[in-house]
């Protein structure tokens, strides 16, 4: 088995950004991953005491598909996300200013229209706190062959981007990872220990890159596989740096 890819997502919701390499830490999340979440109206977060909230709260695929239409780009150095559209730039933002989190908000208001149920806030994480999906979100894991085989039965390709990874495997048999939980994973300098499985919801339908719903890849997992799960989440239990390319080997606790 090798790692074919990495990815980070540094807005819930919004564009995959690619990686060659990474430096996770010992029981920490994904360098990157999930460092802002747009709040769709009042979500209750308290950033003094931040607790892991649902992503019904957050602009996010499963109800506003539109946003992978949107092409993002976060960077570290100097804050900004840039959002581009149809080839052309949108808004652009310095996400550590209040003047640039409201460039984001409002074009993002106006882009959604309807669909928004209040006013959309740019938030960030505190320290030590990240928007996942699921409060085993650390670090998630898609094998590539899984996908392939979900394509087979859906019969037209799926990009494995729709299932929002940090990690894609190759050269692992379809379904292997349902027996990963309880396990660990080395790759390169790090291990990780493999928590549960990841089900899925309808953001999975949504096509990266253009927002057309065309896909029910939850009724598809459901009808030809008997769950609705793609993906495990890990915990990193021994830091170090992955790249693309590594192998990736099973040990036991």
């Amino acid at each position: 088995m090798r790692l074919a890819a990495l990815y980070r997502y540094p807005v819930k919701g919004l564009s995959p950004e690619s990686l060659d390499a990474a430096d996770l830490q010992a029981d920490g999340y994904f360098p990157g991953d999930r460092l802002f979440a747009l709040e769709n109206g009042p979500s209750g977060f308290d950033p003094s005491s931040p607790e892991h909230q649902p992503k019904i709260k957050f602009l996010m695929l499963m109800r506003n598909a539109a946003l992978a239409g949107l092409k993002t780009r976060y960077d570290d150095t100097s804050g900004a996300l840039t959002i581009v559209r149809e080839g052309r730039e949108v808004a652009r933002g310095d996400l550590r200013s209040a003047e640039g989190r409201e460039a984001i908000e409002t074009f993002l208001t106006g882009f959604l229209g309807s669909e928004i149920r209040g006013p959309v806030r740019l938030l960030a994480a505190p320290q030590g706190f990240r928007f996942t999906d699921s409060k085993s979100g650390f670090v998630s894991l898609v094998n590539l062959a899984s996908v392939a085989a979900i394509g087979e039965a859906q019969r037209a390709p799926v990009d494995p981007l729709r299932f929002r990874a940090n990690l894609y495997v190759a050269d692992m048999p379809p379904w292997a990872e349902a027996a990963l939980p309880g396990r660990r994973l080395t790759i390169g300098g790090v291990r990780l220990e493999i928590l549960k499985m990841t089900d899925r919801c309808a953001a999975t339908g949504v096509e990266p890159g253009t927002g057309r719903r065309d896909m029910d890849l939850v009724q598809t997992l459901r009808a030809s596989f008997g769950h609705i799960d793609c993906g495990v989440y890990a915990r990193v239990a021994q830091g170090g740096r992955i790249a693309a390319g590594d192998a990736i080997s099973v040990v036991d606790l």
